[in-house]
């Protein structure tokens, strides 16, 4: 079944007769996402060659345009797995997009984090004071990281840090979420859609193994620049400002990590192919 008509029948049949109550009631949409999983749009931005959709970022866009206009909360758990999956595509292990294309996987953002005399936002993506220490194969990662999207409820996340022995920059890592010492508070204290499970994530510390760094040691500038940024600013403009998630419109806000503002010019508008 193509990628259109499958995606009609989870909006029409899963998203839009539960969309109500989750907003309603503040439960995570995990039969939307589940459904999206099933019907190949979780993976829809993954390699056709591992399964995935071998779509990009304006097909990306116009699924989440579409299922914010019927369900905020699901779009803006959308937003946060797309962007973090644009990283994993580009960084991550084979076997892990592998499992993102077969809709097994849902992946979100932990980038924020709180520090001594900051106001929080996503700007701080940019210069993490959380430290990284490695050990052998193992590398244990400590922060307070903030409106993680999807808190308790992802497979995995992005996760930024100091870097191991760069002198400065950031580097990227994928965390499992069901790594021993992550900490989700029960109440959700995060901004955004009540139902998305936005909060804070604590590691105190998580340890993961080495070759769970995304990209090269220091180098995470870069992709947070050049891929997490774009993809969180056009997902932004595809549904509007009433269906941003908070994080989203920070990042706008937010001047780049580096370079300048010509770095956005490769944004592609959302498409209108899955209509």
């Amino acid at each position: 079944m193509p990628y259109s008509n499958a995606f009609s029948h989870v909006l029409s049949d899963v998203i839009a007769p539960s969309a109500e109550r989750t907003v309603r009631e503040g439960r995570f949409p995990r039969g939307s996402v589940t459904a999206l999983g099933n019907a190949g749009l979780l993976g829809l931005t993954v390699s056709a060659d591992l399964g995935g959709g071998g779509r990009g970022l304006p097909e990306a866009a116009e699924v989440v345009a579409r299922i914010a206009r019927t369900c905020p909360v699901t779009a803006a758990v959308l937003q946060s797995h797309y962007a973090a999956v644009a990283v994993i595509e580009a960084c991550g292990h084979p076997w892990i997009r592998g499992e993102i294309a077969a809709g097994r996987h849902l992946s979100s953002l932990a980038l924020t984090e709180d520090a001594p005399g900051d106001h929080g936002g996503y700007a701080q993506a940019g210069a993490p004071h959380s430290p990284a220490a490695r050990s052998g194969d193992v590398v244990a990662l400590r922060a307070r990281k903030r409106e993680v999207v999807a808190a308790g409820e992802a497979d995995s996340y992005v996760w930024s840090s100091r870097p191991l022995t760069a002198r400065d920059g950031l580097t990227l890592w994928l965390v499992p979420a069901h790594a021993p010492d992550l900490f989700v508070p029960a109440r959700p204290d995060g901004a955004g859609p009540h139902g998305s499970a936005t909060s804070t994530v604590l590691a105190d510390p998580v340890l993961v193994p080495a070759d769970a760094m995304l990209g090269q040691d220091g180098e995470g500038h870069d992709i947070v620049s050049r891929t997490v940024r774009p993809w969180l600013l056009a997902l932004r403009d595809a549904v509007g400002a009433a269906g941003v998630h908070p994080s989203v419109e920070a990042a706008a806000a937010a001047p780049p990590a580096v370079g300048g503002p010509g770095q956005l010019s490769a944004v592609a508008p959302a498409a209108t192919a899955l209509r």
